[in-house]
């Protein structure tokens, strides 16, 4: 095996009696090289989105949130005893949230009227996530709304406008009526704040106090969800799992990933799609080995026939070359991922690429984030791509152009 390892080293480096093996070699090593790039550096950009986007939706959600599993209100008192007597717990906020239809001017549309308490800006980070206006609910005995960014854009919301919404939402404890003054309730209230975060939300949310939202909805003291804020060293999992089995399976409780778990496994699958895909490209460019090897075999006829009378197996023939492909291949990956980190790292410190239509964005640049178990993964595919794209050929060529003269 060493000596395998030494010969191939040696051809590797030495130069070829025809010149175009040289070049292949050279071409097949930046080949390996800029498909490495080209995973680390898309990788990493996915990354940085990724963590974008949680970020956003982590100053929405809570750490845990609980719901009914039959109906969709509830009486929150034994609940809310269970989270002060329950060790890691920091805050929790009583939520009433649904659907209404909000009227502003000659224009109107569909969102979830979400009711909060006072207790809610320390949940989440909303408040910082004002674009516009205040972030006040509730002021000199008067209810006020926040509502998403692009929910104002397609009501021709401004701040600076001083028209109330009408919030028009069916009466749920009413029997079905054809007059829609009975089936339907009306309440009128002034958005003093726009928040952006995502445009799910943005879509769809708006604040308000939840003693408004219950004589809207007539939920009087009930609740649709409890959403809890935990300490930062809790161990999130085990209190998920202490207040579900005290709780029973009368309620969910969720925690970040499970209340947005149809967008998490959306993108992972995206990221292994595109590795996939970069990776079958790479593949692809890894076929320059199997015409540098078949090259470098024909070329080294005269050496292999003198190994043969030395003693070596064919085995040990057919190693040197499997090794010539696979250090091609270590070599175009170890560069890919040291340039594919440096571009990463440039655009992480100095945001040189920018976002198009950049200012209309919360970021300017395309985000990167760095993650070394993505490093080894990309490694570890290029080595395994660089031996099959040596091994199966090799065997092949071996056999028709050395065994069959021999």
């Amino acid at each position: 095996m060493k000596v395998s390892l030494f010969i191939a080293k040696r051809y590797l480096i030495s130069k070829k009696s025809r010149n175009i093996i040289n070049i292949i070699s050279t071409i097949s090593i930046i080949g390996v090289a800029i498909g490495t790039m080209a995973l680390v550096v898309i990788l990493s950009v996915h990354n940085g989105f990724d963590g974008l986007m949680k970020s956003l939706l982590n100053a929405f959600d809570p750490d845990l949130k609980i719901t009914a599993t039959m109906g969709k209100s509830f009486q929150p008192d034994s609940i809310t005893n269970l989270l002060n007597e329950t060790e890691g717990v920091l805050h929790y906020s009583e939520v009433v949230e649904e659907k209404a239809l909000l009227k502003y001017r000659e224009k109107q549309n569909i969102a979830i009227i979400k009711g909060v308490d006072t207790n809610y800006v320390n949940i989440t980070g909303i408040d910082t996530m004002i674009v516009s206006g205040d972030f006040i609910l509730f002021q000199n005995n008067q209810p006020f709304m926040v509502m998403g960014e692009l929910l104002s854009y397609f009501l021709g919301f401004q701040v600076n406008y001083v028209k109330p919404v009408s919030i028009h939402a069916a009466r749920r404890t009413k029997k079905v009526s054809l007059n829609p003054e009975q089936a339907i309730r009306t309440e009128i209230i002034h958005p003093v704040g726009i928040f952006k975060i995502h445009p799910e939300i943005d879509n769809e949310y708006a604040l308000v106090p939840i003693s408004f939202a219950r004589d809207l909805f007539d939920y009087q003291s009930k609740v649709t969800a409890i959403e809890i804020k935990l300490k930062d060293n809790a161990d999130t999992e085990k209190i998920e799992a202490l207040i579900q089995d005290k709780l029973g399976k009368t309620f969910k409780v969720l925690n970040k990933y499970e209340q947005h778990e149809f967008e998490y496994k959306t993108i992972e699958t995206e990221k292994w799609a595109i590795f996939l895909i970069l990776s079958f490209i790479l593949l692809i460019a890894s076929f320059n080995i199997v015409g540098s090897l078949t090259m470098l075999i024909i070329d080294k006829k005269r050496d292999i026939a003198i190994l043969r009378s030395m003693g070596a197996s064919m085995p040990t023939i057919r190693n040197i070359f499997l090794f010539e492909g696979w250090l091609i291949s270590i070599i175009g990956a170890i560069l890919g991922l040291i340039f594919g980190f440096l571009i990463a790292y440039v655009q992480k410190t100095f945001e040189l690429v920018k976002l198009q239509g950049s200012g209309t964005f919360i970021i300017d640049a395309y985000p990167v984030e760095i993650h070394l178990s993505d490093f080894i993964t990309i490694l570890i595919t290029v080595l395994l791509i660089g031996f099959l794209a040596a091994w199966y050929p090799i065997r092949y060529i071996t056999k028709r152009h050395i065994i069959v003269n021999q």
